[in-house]
């Protein structure tokens, strides 16, 4: 099932991005540490200080977040505000949580938080609000069903999109054993998903066996790990990841072993370029496309209306939807490179097609 690419901000908030995004660009783009100029008045908004909105990942370094910054510099670029990007590179929530108090302490005018665990940030958030200083998740929010404080998600619905992967799976593969391979069990960015894949294979009623395996966070481990799982189930039906890693891992192997020509299926998430090169081949059924540059890019527009609005606009939650990329729509990710999805820094406009294709299931 495809679902919406991009499920915009409602009402209001709509409206006032659009005039944002019809403002003037000001200040110059940045890495770990990024922004504008001087703090001036954009567009037809007041005069501001040069807002510092702070990013607490758990994957700092991973490449599916490379996108994302873009998203984060060119907000700021519009809005003459600046970013850090902080957090933790393996996914250690100790880490992400003093992150999140250094920037709390810091006086940091607005906070986006990668969720990831169910508790541990509650505090935090919590203490952010008594220090006037409003927090957004981005791209994990916790464990479904269990709120947390953060004022809203900009994000993939997790559990949902697992789900819908788990129909699709139940279509290519039929019957018989399936293997779903996730980095770090637990964590909150990728288990909302296996948990709506095996939701989605049974509520297919077919008559698949899945089994669930722990990759590791580290690319190596994650190939490893899948090769040695196929050298000891070589009946295996279908193998298919829910992160970045392990889904061009289950490719890689895949390809090793040509198993999509004995009938094996595959797929998994995210753009990585080799995931998308080996759904071109022919070697991957799918993979899933999250829009990680609106999971930067909007949490700024937020966090800044918020703070010109003395708090009346408060953070609308987004999703940024979910698309299926097989082998019949895969083209224009590999013959276009942009900062929209992470595969070229350059800033251009890129033509858009000339008829749009309707989501189908």
């Amino acid at each position: 099932m495809g679902i919406s690419r991009r499920k915009f901000l409602g009402g209001g908030a709509a409206a006032a991005t659009a005039l944002l995004l019809a403002g003037c660009r000001g200040g110059g783009q940045g890495g770990a540490t990024g922004g504008g100029g001087g703090g001036g008045g954009v567009g037809n908004f007041p005069t501001t200080p040069q807002y510092n909105f702070v990013f607490v990942n758990h994957v700092t370094t991973n490449p599916f977040f490379t996108a994302t910054q873009y998203g984060i510099q060119d907000a700021c670029a519009i809005l003459n505000c600046k970013y850090q990007w902080t957090g933790s590179e393996n996914s250690v929530v100790s880490e992400m949580v003093n992150a999140m108090n250094t920037a709390i302490d810091g006086n940091a005018d607005g906070i986006a938080v990668s969720i990831v665990d169910p508790k541990a940030f509650n505090e935090p958030i919590l203490r952010a609000y008594q220090k006037g200083i409003p927090v957004v998740a981005y791209n994990a929010n916790g464990a479904p069903g269990k709120p947390n404080p953060a004022l809203a998600y900009i994000g993939q619905d997790l559990y949902e999109s697992g789900v819908e992967m788990g129909k699709r799976i139940a279509k290519l593969v039929k019957k018989g054993k399936v293997a779903l391979f996730i980095a770090t069990p637990g964590q909150l960015n990728i288990q909302p998903r296996i948990d709506g894949a095996k939701a989605g294979i049974k509520q297919s009623g077919a008559p698949i066996q899945v089994s669930e395996v722990a990759t590791g966070a580290q690319v190596n481990d994650e190939l490893n790990r899948i090769d040695a799982y196929y050298q000891g189930h070589k009946d295996v039906n279908g193998m298919f990841a829910v992160d970045a890693g392990s889904t061009q891992s289950v490719g890689q192997v895949m390809k090793k072993y040509g198993l999509h020509k004995k009938g094996v299926k595959g797929g998994g998430y995210d753009l990585l370029p080799k995931t998308l090169q080996y759904i071109d081949e022919g070697i991957l059924d799918f993979t899933i496309d999250q829009q990680p540059y609106e999971q930067g890019f909007w949490p700024v527009m937020q966090l800044y209306l918020w703070r010109i609005s003395g708090g009346l606009m408060s953070p609308s939650s987004t999703s940024t939807g979910l698309k299926f990329v097989t082998k019949e729509n895969v083209k224009p990710y590999l013959t276009t490179k942009s900062r929209y999805e992470g595969s070229s820094k350059k800033e251009k406009l890129i033509k858009p097609p000339s008829k749009i294709t309707p989501p189908t299931a």
